[in-house]
């Protein structure tokens, strides 16, 4: 009689919160979530693009609270308490960013796509609620601006 191959069990975990200044690699987001029993890795890059409401941007600065890396791990939590996820990561970069560099880094990984995209959505929408971030936009005209800071 042989013996039945062993069930891997999903472990709920949180890999990664961070908020800094170091380039952020979305490829490694999810490797750090992957697991056996994942039937879905889902992952979302928010980019700086080179426009914003008709005007061109030329490069970010994002400005962060000193509260923000706790402020990270606590809305992580929460969206994770009651979710179906496996395992998630997610980093806020904090700094000067040129056109295409990442600012936020989120991959969620869960048996089910279902589960995955739904909680990497309300993930990336909590952080750009709650986190406190400030975009500092600097457009190609020499002009600046500050968006969504209180």
């Amino acid at each position: 009689m042989s013996t039945p191959p062993r069930l891997t069990v999903p472990a709920r975990r949180v890999v990664r919160t961070a908020v800094g200044p170091a380039p952020l690699d979305v490829d490694e987001h999810a490797r750090l979530v992957g697991d056996r029993a994942a039937g879905a890795v889902v992952t979302f890059a928010g980019v700086v693009r080179d426009h914003d409401h008709g005007r061109s941007v030329r490069e970010l600065e994002y400005v962060g609270h000193p509260t923000a890396d706790a402020v990270l791990a606590a809305v992580v939590a929460e969206v994770v308490a009651d979710s179906p996820v496996d395992a998630v990561a997610v980093s806020h970069r904090l700094g000067h960013l040129a056109v295409g560099d990442v600012a936020l880094a989120v991959a969620v990984s869960a048996a089910h796509r279902g589960e995955a995209f739904a909680v990497c959505a309300r993930l990336v929408d909590e952080v750009k609620d709650r986190l406190p971030v400030w975009k500092h936009q600097h457009f190609d005209d020499g002009t600046s601006e500050w968006v969504a800071c209180p």
